[in-house]
């Protein structure tokens, strides 16, 4: 085969130093640390080099941020000015975005087509932020007596944001939007595969004019600066997306010095399939659910649960739109489905097949590397459908991270309900169906924080996004998001000028409190 596409990106990325650390508004020297490649999924070929970032590097990083945050420029900035500079921020990351695509795609992979259609959107959460952030109004609370009762909302501080490699910029700029717009200040830890474009993002708004000390970076692996990050005493917020265990470490550690948590964590999205909804339709939804991004989504649509009455014809169908999708170069035009991040994330993928296999599942798509791409270095994998599965199998009920789903058959609304809700996890759910009633009962009944009907994927800055279970907790985009940048303090005023004495000699009946 031809060798996958060089990018002008390699070359730029390739002759740049080790990086990995920007504290303080500057780019901070490797020095004698330890360091690690970057390697690129579509090649298998070293791009790059960063740090594996030390506690030392840690404590420096959270103190940069802490010294921002109670720093005047940044705590004294009036809201309409941080409003104005988060805006510049949406404006400057929107001039780079042509840039933005081809490194995000060199790094983790995914295809450019998907890359823009994603990261074009990404401006818009910093101008969405501001807009909360104008639009801010605190309470005043109707109390008993001569009193008056109101709340101030105050940014929590310091927060630590882990992002993972699925969606590198995405989920960097979904928590650095309403950080900034908060008036927090932040450390960023990327994921050790994909830390290209966050690196990219830090040099982008340095240059807009960020105070120094609001936006740091901290490369390294989770289990060493990870690790460091979470449990510091110095972070206010814990903001993280990955794997459920990873998230119950981090989360645990965070705790331990009751920082608040945004976590968002595994999944393995039930679909639920009514024979009202035409077929064709839902296999192409079902497509473009489950193979997006080479399934490495936390809401791959990783269950198909599918009436009876058009079961086979179901199977039939996506097992050969998944045949037909064209795996590939991520740059090349005709790529629909790139490599998955690592050869051990598609070592994982191939156990799940084996696993399948072993059960009992019918295989029939994919399951192996795909003949034309085995000797390209790439991580790349078939598109993956079992059919016949049942509901305690553990290609069922574990979550892959892969281009990989299952096909389950059901005969009533009350037994899909019940396979939908049967799962440890509770982030994403969909369900194809032309009956409204039907489509608002399990809207109401499935256990996810995130529901679509008739589609799959869909994102807006202004709408909530999370889960419940093991899928984590607290809520990112929106308002929910927004809001818990804050804690909230009650201020009562006694508006009386009667003297008052509880321990006065007449022993009156006073009130308590």
């Amino acid at each position: 085969m031809n060798k996958p596409h060089t990018t002008s990106a390699v070359s730029k990325v390739k002759s740049e130093p080790v990086r990995g650390l920007f504290i303080d508004g500057k780019e901070q020297p490797a020095g004698s640390r330890e360091t690690f490649p970057v390697i690129s999924p579509g090649t298998g070929e070293v791009i790059a080099h960063t740090v594996n970032a030390d506690e030392s590097d840690v404590d420096a990083a959270v103190a940069s941020a802490r010294h921002a945050f109670e720093s005047e420029p940044w705590r004294k900035m009036s809201e309409r000015s941080r409003a104005k500079l988060v805006y510049k921020l949406g404006d400057a990351l929107e001039k780079h975005l042509e840039e933005l695509y081809e490194l995000e795609t060199l790094n983790n992979g995914r295809p450019t087509r998907e890359t823009r259609a994603q990261l074009a959107k990404v401006p818009d959460l910093f101008r969405y932020n501001t807009g909360l952030a104008l639009a801010k109004r605190d309470a005043v609370i109707p109390v008993d007596g001569n009193y008056l009762g109101y709340t101030l909302r105050r940014p929590v501080g310091v927060v630590a944001n882990i992002t993972p490699f699925n969606h590198p910029l995405l989920i960097a700029a979904r928590n650095l939007a309403p950080t900034f717009a908060s008036g927090c200040t932040t450390v960023v830890k990327p994921s050790e595969y994909t830390p290209l474009t966050t690196i990219r993002l830090w040099e982008i708004f340095n240059d807009a004019g960020l105070p120094p000390g609001v936006f740091n970076i901290v490369t390294g692996l989770g289990a060493s600066t990870g690790k460091a990050l979470t449990a510091h005493p110095g972070i206010n917020k814990l903001v993280l997306t990955g794997g459920t265990e990873s998230g119950r470490l981090a989360g645990a550690a965070a705790a331990r010095n009751f920082a608040h948590q945004t976590l968002e964590l595994g999944g393995k999205a039930p679909v639920v399939v009514f024979d009202d909804f035409d077929v064709n339709q839902s296999v192409n939804y079902a497509a473009f659910g489950t193979f997006i991004g080479a399934g490495q989504t936390c809401i791959c649509s990783s269950r198909h649960l599918v009436q009876r009455t058009i079961y086979q014809e179901f199977v039939e169908k996506l097992a050969a739109k998944a045949r037909g999708i064209k795996v590939g170069d991520p740059f090349a035009k005709t790529t629909q489905m790139g490599p998955v991040v690592s050869e051990r994330q598609r070592q994982r993928v191939l156990d799940f097949v084996k696993i399948g296999l072993d059960e009992g599942a019918r295989l029939v798509a994919g399951g192996g590397v795909p003949e034309h791409l085995k000797e390209s270095g790439g991580f790349y994998i078939e598109p993956t459908v079992f059919a016949d599965v049942t509901p305690n199998m553990r290609i069922a009920r574990e979550e892959v991270f892969g281009p990989f789903t299952v096909v389950m058959p059901f005969d009533s609304e009350e037994e899909a309900l019940r396979m939908a809700n049967d799962s440890q996890y509770g982030l994403a759910a969909a369900v194809r169906t032309n009956n409204v009633a039907r489509a608002h009962r399990f809207a109401e009944d499935l256990e996810a924080g995130i529901i679509w009907i008739n589609d799959h994927h869909r994102v807006d800055a202004a709408s909530p996004w999370g889960g419940v279970k093991d899928s984590g907790t607290g809520r990112e985009f929106g308002q929910e998001a927004f809001d818990h940048y804050f804690y909230t303090k009650a201020v009562m005023v006694n508006k009386s000028n009667e003297p008052f004495d509880w321990f006065e000699p007449e022993m009156r009946d006073l009130r308590l409190n």
